[in-house]
């Protein structure tokens, strides 16, 4: 019950301001389409340098939860998803809003979400304590294992193949290894002065996740979104709670489907909105009316993708492997305030881990607040001009990476990963494990380095790397996640072929 000692300081008066700004600057940003989370919280981080470090924590992690949020309203007025975990809300929430029940569902969306988020991050308080005590049994090979585990799960579930995803953890293993060497002092693949202490972090998770979302906002030109926004129309927020309160299967369902999936590492919200939406519309006596404007689809979709969010941490601040791709920049920024998550994190930083823990669950609360009032906005500001909006996050992008040591060479280094993920994305590969071959790299030559001379002295490399029980369990998961993502590309391939077959 240690967090409740540090509730206190999230509502000083800088660390307030700073969740109100993140939850509000959020919502806006999560409702507009082509501005993910994890892009969002990418562009945050500069912004966090002059801040002490829990305050720019609190500023990322109520800039996470709301993203996620805002993304209902895109989805429900636009049929755009803000966010892929937005994408099973469309499926009813736009009927609705076409029925002229917009309102309704947006404050179902918030209400189911804020339920859902909620119990996330009871989850995460109670879960990461027992969890991180475990993790103190690790040593320099088991870390080494970790690292490695990290880049497979995110490599082999959050690409469109599993070898394209590895291969993109592999290219970021590569990019970690650039400029000196920390223990011999070498140079390593340094072929311009910018490049002479390594790749920025920050620099590069701008890169990454910014630039091709720009290039792509670019190539659409002037149009907008083609989308027409449906006027949203007063309704009670008193009946919708009771209308909430009426659907316990859905919010039941979404709540703990999210919270499920948030705890396993890669899989995403856009996973744990659809299959909470199909698992409430397996159990629901009304199975018809999904997909016509059903209440029950968008509680299950929205109570899950926001239960997702406090779970997917757990992994991140016990063991070092994020749970979401958002959660990986997360860690960017942890490590960018000198604060390495794991077994001490919460030994160490109880201030800082607890007071950003206790900070999410009283965003919750006002991302429902404030969910509804800025929902309007939210929707005009979609309506933006793709090239006005890509011009607005390219200056940001420019401003973040020149701000992290005021070095232009960030600046191109920035532009070179952007351009080359642009196109690495139109065939198939993702950023997120590439950022973490970039993250977890450094951490696992470490402690393959110090687990080394240890091995060296006692029982060689094999039998300190390839024996005990956590090293083999580890390496046991390393190979199930990835021959499990292949079985399931190749299922999935089989009924594709199967379905064309047929048409």
């Amino acid at each position: 019950m240690d967090f409740i000692f540090y509730f206190g300081d999230v509502f000083s008066p800088l660390s307030f301001l700073l969740l109100l700004g993140g939850t509000i600057g959020g919502l806006i940003l999560g409702a507009t389409p082509g501005l993910s989370p994890t892009m969002a919280v990418a562009l945050l981080i500069p912004f966090t340098f002059h801040l002490e470090a829990v305050q720019g924590l609190i500023l990322l992690g109520a800039a996470y939860t709301s993203t996620v949020a805002g993304g209902a309203v895109s989805a429900i007025l636009l049929k755009i998803p803000g966010a892929p975990a937005n994408i099973a809300t469309t499926l009813d929430g736009h009927q609705m809003a076409k029925q002229g029940q917009g309102a309704k569902a947006l404050q179902l969306s918030f209400l189911a979400s804020a339920v859902g988020g909620i119990f996330g991050v009871l989850l995460l308080i109670f879960l990461t304590p027992l969890l991180a005590e475990w993790a103190l049994a690790f040593g320099p090979s088991h870390l080494f294992w970790l690292a490695i585990l990290g880049v497979t799960v995110i490599g082999s579930l959050d690409s469109a193949s599993v070898v394209k995803g590895l291969l993109s953890g592999c290219i970021g293993l590569w990019l970690a290894t650039i400029g000196f060497d920390d223990i011999m002092g070498a140079q390593r693949f340094i072929f311009h002065p910018s490049l002479g202490g390594g790749i920025n972090i920050i620099a590069a998770l701008i890169g990454l996740f910014a630039i091709p979302q720009v290039l792509t906002m670019f190539a659409k030109g002037r149009r907008t979104s083609g989308a027409e926004v449906i006027e949203v129309q007063k309704h009670s927020v008193l009946d919708a709670t009771k209308e909430l309160l009426r659907r316990p299967l859905a919010l039941g369902i979404g709540t703990i489907t999210g919270s499920i999936i948030g705890l396993i590492p890669g899989v995403g919200g856009q996973i744990a909105g659809l299959v909470a939406y199909d698992q409430t519309k397996k159990f629901s006596s009304e199975r018809e009316k999904f997909g016509k404007g059903h209440s029950e689809g968008v509680i299950a979709a929205e109570a899950a993708n926001n239960a997702m969010v406090g779970p997917s941490l757990v992994p991140l601040l016990t063991l070092s492997i994020p749970g979401s791709p958002t959660a990986a920049v997360l860690l960017g920024g942890l490590l960018i305030h000198g604060i390495f998550p794991g077994s001490d994190l919460f030994d160490n930083h109880p201030d800082v881990a607890w007071t950003f823990i206790n900070s999410m669950l009283v965003g919750q609360v006002l991302m429902c607040l404030f969910g509804l009032y800025v929902a309007g906005l939210a929707a005009r500001v979609a309506q933006v001009p793709q090239s006005v909006m890509a011009a607005i996050v390219l200056a940001l992008s420019v401003f973040g990476a020149y701000s992290v040591q005021s070095s232009m060479g960030d600046v191109y280094v920035m532009a070179c990963l952007g351009i080359g993920m642009y196109f690495l994305e139109r065939f198939g590969f993702s950023a997120a494990p590439l950022v973490l071959g970039l993250i977890l790299g450094p951490i696992a030559e470490s402690n393959f380095i110090q687990g080394g001379m240890i091995a060296d002295a006692t029982v060689g490399r094999a039998g300190y790397f390839l024996s005990g029980g956590l090293n083999i369990f580890l390496i046991a998961v390393v190979v199930a996640s990835v021959a499990y993502s292949a079985w399931m590309e190749l299922r999935s391939r089989r009924y594709t072929t199967k379905e064309e077959a047929q048409a």
